[in-house]
């Protein structure tokens, strides 16, 4: 199985190394035909901003539009989520995919030098806590019917969600060592999930 990460900008080597960890091929995704054959999408984490308009600079927009509506599963981490939202708030937001129907508002906690982790329950995940890393992180205000949440801060604040085969998340999976959240979006690209109903998605309450 081949699973493609977007190479622009950002944290791509790190979701790289773990897709190696886990026995499949990453393709590192820098033009359009960089996604042929491949069975999932990666958003790193990095500069949303900047992530954006590379993808629309090198035509990529398009296709992973039309590859997202046919059903290809994506993973967005960070600044991942908020090029994968139908809307971003703030001052100058970028112009997003718009594949998930998800509002998130940037630098939702500050700066860098705010960066924090917390250890966050994430029933998709299995049992045990998943340690979240948030590095200038975005936050979801608000969900279309189609996207549930699956993590929340102790406060409350939304930070992952998922819509049918999409998935997204305010923090770092890729930067912790803690390999449930990529196990789990491989399972996506693969169809287990669909087929077997192995694990349930549900809203965290």
């Amino acid at each position: 199985m081949k699973i493609g990460v977007l190479a622009l900008q950002g944290t791509f080597m790190e979701h790289i190394a773990w897709l190696n960890r886990l026995g499949v091929e990453p393709v590192s995704i820098r033009q359009p035909e960089d996604l042929r054959g491949v069975s999932g999408i990666i958003i790193p984490g990095g500069e949303s901003t900047t992530i954006t308009h590379l993808m629309h600079y090198y035509r990529l927009s398009e296709p992973l539009k039309e590859m997202a509506e046919s059903g290809v599963p994506f993973l967005g981490t960070c600044a991942g989520m908020i090029c994968m939202a139908r809307e971003a708030g703030g001052s100058s937001p970028p112009v997003t995919l718009e594949i998930m129907d998800i509002k998130v508002r940037r630098n939702a906690f500050g700066r860098q030098r705010s960066s924090f982790e917390e250890r966050l329950e994430v029933p998709v995940l299995g049992k045990g806590p998943f340690p979240g890393l948030f590095i200038r992180a975005p936050v979801i205000e608000s969900t279309g019917e189609g996207a549930s949440i699956i993590a929340r801060l102790p406060g409350g604040a939304a930070v992952a969600a998922m819509q049918g085969s999409l998935l997204a998340t305010a923090f770092h999976p890729e930067l912790m060592e803690d390999l449930r959240l990529h196990r789990f979006f491989l399972y996506l690209c693969s169809g287990y999930i669909k087929r077997f109903g192995g694990i349930v998605c549900r809203e965290v309450d």
